[in-house]
């Protein structure tokens, strides 16, 4: 089967972008960092935990189906592509203005972009959704005029969490990975924030045009490691590093690994 072929599987991009969805709308456990807090909050919901009635996210407070900011950046990146039929870098930082700017629910004094350190602190959780570091950034940019306008310090997951739509249009095509980094660099110019979205974008992209399969990581890791790879990064190597450390701890649960092996989380 050609990778053309494997392409008019459209129920299953289909249900990839409407998972993308579901798995952005569980955010009344988002960003739960103390793990003792986590198993208490977890609890009294197994083996269900995924859709909590009451907000436990400790940030900001959203109600149970919206959408977290990294779902909504995905759904700007959705629309975009359906209106444009291609990565429209004009379209998009239009569109991520539009939706996360002025006069909308993320238009809270905490987020403000231009909001100067050292003020009052902020009292926590926020009451609306959250407007984070690289969208901040994204902000000032277009403000200044710039022609790059996505942020350069931020390597955050906002890039590997709403790669999917772009991952689903452009899946088996050469120019997929070319696509990803395109609409990645809208909000987040930073290498290394490429360099793991791309790879991210591997990994999706195996799935869709081959189904279940156990050994991705070493797919993936022979794609990073060919010269003649697509669109390479001069951080790939940093990347497969990473992906190897994956590859040592898989049979390790998350309490083993978090924060011993995985300090920054």
């Amino acid at each position: 089967m050609s990778n053309t072929d494997k392409l008019l599987n459209v129920p299953l991009l289909i249900s990839l972008c409407v998972f993308m969805c579901v798995l952005h709308s569980a955010q009344p456990m988002h960003w739960i960092y103390n793990p003792d807090r986590l198993k208490e909050v977890l609890s009294d919901l197994e083996p269900c935990p995924e859709f909590r009635p009451q907000s436990a996210n400790p940030f900001y407070l959203r109600q149970t189906g919206e959408q977290t900011c990294y779902g909504d950046q995905a759904y700007v990146l959705l629309e975009s592509l359906s209106t444009c039929g291609d990565v429209d870098v004009a379209d998009l930082t239009k569109s991520f203005y539009k939706f996360f700017g002025p006069g909308t629910v993320y238009d809270l004094p905490l987020n403000d972009p231009y909001r100067k350190k050292g003020g009052p602190k902020a009292v926590l959780p926020i009451n609306g959704p959250w407007r984070n570091g690289s969208l901040k950034a994204f902000f000032r940019n277009v403000d200044a005029g710039k022609e790059e306008t996505g942020c350069d310090k931020d390597c955050q997951m906002d890039g590997v969490t709403k790669l999917a739509p772009v991952v689903a249009m452009f899946a088996g095509q050469p120019e997929m990975l070319e696509k990803v980094e395109k609409a990645i660099r809208v909000t987040q110019n930073n290498d290394m924030c490429v360099a793991v979205t791309l790879a991210a974008a591997r990994i999706l992209e195996h799935f869709i045009l081959n189904g279940s399969d156990p050994g991705v990581l070493d797919k993936v890791l022979a794609q990073l490691n060919d010269p003649n790879r697509q669109n390479p990064q001069e951080l790939d190597r940093a990347v497969i590093a990473q992906l190897q450390q994956v590859k040592e701890n898989l049979v390790k649960s998350s309490s083993q690994l978090i924060p011993t092996v995985y300090t920054n989380t």
